[in-house]
């Protein structure tokens, strides 16, 4: 499968390595191209860079700010894809609220922005880039939770999240990015008090039935 990253920053690396290890191809798109230039080789022959999104899955690794520009910009590419949305929409000058409006989450938001029969998947937001680099923490897989109104676009992002070596959880419909957001931000805000620097990840576990 063809996977188009937008954003060759610090997520973007960690995202691309996973889909690469899961054999797909990844294709990069950064405002800089020399960034995705730069990424694309560091990932291998499976990356390359371009200037347009063409691949069928489609990742928005970006700052929550930069977002709405971004699917402006490629609102013809994004058309009919599955777009996952990986943002956590952060206050930084606090560290204790999310940016968005009550009763609606940045994933909900990018669904109001992209094309018309575009699916939008909420994933990776509470994984952070530096484990995303190994797929795991401990010995661990990394459990990427997974939340959208589309079964067959969960279904996609969920081969590729378990092609890349991690775990994949359904969490229910688009609306639960609210509280994967909620998630993303505690995961953050408590790093400098458990000192991780960035490298722990939130599990699940329960016995089988």
């Amino acid at each position: 499968m063809k996977v188009t990253i937008v954003g060759a920053g610090n997520m973007g690396r960690g995202i691309g390595r996973r889909m690469v290890a899961g054999g797909n191809e990844v294709e990069l798109v950064d405002q800089n191209p020399e960034d995705s230039r730069t990424l694309a080789e560091e990932l291998g022959e499976l990356a390359t860079s371009n200037r347009s999104v063409t691949g069928e899955v489609v990742v928005l690794a970006l700052p929550y700010e930069a977002v709405a520009a971004a699917v402006a910009e490629h609102q013809e590419g994004i058309a009919g894809r599955v777009v996952i949305d990986i943002v956590n929409p952060v206050d930084w000058s606090t560290m204790e609220t999310v940016t968005t409006p009550p009763g609606t989450s940045a994933a909900e938001e990018t669904a109001q922005l992209v094309p018309e029969g575009t699916k939008v998947v909420k994933a990776f937001n509470t994984t952070f880039a530096k484990t995303l680099l190994a797929g795991e923490v401990a010995g661990q897989k990394l459990q990427v939770l997974i939340a959208g109104d589309d079964e067959q676009a969960k279904k996609t992002v969920a081969s590729l999240v378990e092609a890349g070596g991690m775990t994949a959880l359904d969490v229910g419909p688009l609306r639960r990015a609210r509280m994967l957001e909620q998630v993303g931000l505690f995961h953050i805000a408590i790093q400098q008090q458990i000192g991780t620097g960035f490298a722990s990840a939130l599990s699940l576990r329960w016995d089988a039935p």
